[in-house]
């Protein structure tokens, strides 16, 4: 499973040397203060309110984003976060990655009902499962399966269908 990012090569001096040709200042500024002042916003709703109404996120309803996590700076709108999931502490969720001769850009798709464990990293283009559970620390660089709960650096999958698991034990 490959993440699914859009390619743009760039000539002369490496990417982030010509940010702005890429991005607009002012759109950097933007998304800069409004991510500073989200990652120490104590109350969740406001939160979720900052990034929806001034980054054009899609956040669910009852997402808690936690203290201290980083959007995406450049690219906040390619970030989607589905209903009723916690993203832990200190995570960074990154839309972009510039590279020597490239840039590659790729939406995060988080579904309804995931946990981020504290410290992990989301790298763009990928989609992380309804119902998954991602261990502290771990940098995601490839898609996660449905109710899997998964690890590492590199992201290791430990465990599948937890979400089946946890309905049967509610079942019987």
């Amino acid at each position: 499973m490959s993440r699914k990012t859009k390619r743009f090569p760039v000539h002369g001096a490496n990417p982030l040397w010509q940010l702005y040709q890429t991005v607009s200042f002012w759109k950097v500024v933007k998304s800069f203060v409004v991510i500073q002042i989200a990652r120490y916003t104590p109350f969740l709703s406001w939160k979720n309110w900052l990034y929806r109404t001034f980054l054009r996120m899609e956040i669910g309803e009852k997402t808690a984003v936690a203290l201290m996590v980083m959007m995406d700076i450049m690219f906040p709108e390619l970030i989607k976060i589905g209903r009723n999931c916690v993203i832990g502490y200190n995570t960074t969720i990154l839309a972009h990655e510039y590279l020597v001769d490239e840039y590659r850009l790729g939406e995060v798709r988080i579904e309804d009902r995931v946990l981020i464990g504290a410290n992990s990293t989301i790298l763009p283009g990928v989609t992380i499962g309804e119902g998954a559970i991602v261990a502290a620390g771990t940098v995601v660089h490839k898609d996660v399966p449905p109710g899997a709960f998964v690890g590492g650096n590199p992201m290791q999958i430990i465990r599948e269908g937890i979400e089946q698991q946890n309905e049967e034990q509610t079942t019987t």
